[in-house]
């Protein structure tokens, strides 16, 4: 089988266990990303499953319509930027491990980075530490401050543990079943969406950019 995998930055897939289970296929990896629709159909042309990391390329049926060999997509997770109508229509079979009850550590380990960044202000720090000045502020510490999660899936749940690792009273906000989970974990859930920014000194908001959840802050 002509398999493709595109958009792996940094040739990260040949380094996974899992990558040798692809022995004996006729395997291409691209390490760059193509947005032109001709480009990107003429590398595809004689694909017959693709394998998608995330969602940095759009699959369409202008894509789709040109990609006469394709039988499968493998995708990792969520699949937005999929058009599963056309694929569909065209007998092209979407695999997606949605791994619901799995946490996301990369994400939430990002997440807290920032979080750190933000109240001791590393970044800033690292700047004028560059220009010959030693500190220009002693930042904020975590500790006994409010955690505000907004949001309470596998990435604000994982945010949360660190949050209550570091000493920190976690709040929570999100949908109603998502905030029966945050109870049965032994956290406090506000009462409503006021009281919850309110209360909240450093808020991590967990959830997609999607029609559904644009200007849900301010809502």
């Amino acid at each position: 089988m002509k398999i493709t995998i595109i958009d792996d930055y940094f040739d990260t897939v040949r380094t996974l266990p899992c990558f040798q289970k692809l022995a004996g296929h006729e395997v291409t990896v691209w390490n760059d990303h193509v947005q032109d629709i001709d480009a990107l159909a003429a590398r595809l042309r004689d694909t017959e499953a693709l394998v998608l990391i995330r969602e940095r390329t759009q699959i369409h049926e202008r894509l789709l319509e040109r990609l006469d060999a394709l039988r499968l997509i493998s995708q990792r997770s969520v699949y937005p930027h999929i058009d599963i109508e056309a694929c569909t229509r065209r007998g092209v079979i979407v695999s997606s491990n949605m791994h619901a009850g799995s946490p996301c550590y990369a994400a939430a380990e990002l997440t807290w980075g920032l979080i750190i960044a933000a109240m001791r202000r590393i970044p800033q720090q690292m700047a004028a530490l560059r220009t010959g000045t030693w500190q220009i502020g002693v930042g904020n510490s975590l500790r006994g401050k409010t955690l505000g999660i907004y949001g309470y899936g596998r990435i604000g749940s994982t945010v949360a543990g660190y949050g209550r690792a570091f000493g920190m009273h976690v709040l929570v906000w999100g949908r109603e079943a998502s905030l029966e989970r945050a109870r049965r974990d032994g956290y406090a859930v506000a009462r409503n969406k006021r009281e919850f920014f309110a209360s909240a000194e450093v808020i991590s908001l967990h959830m997609r950019l999607v029609k559904e959840t644009r200007g849900i802050v301010t809502r």
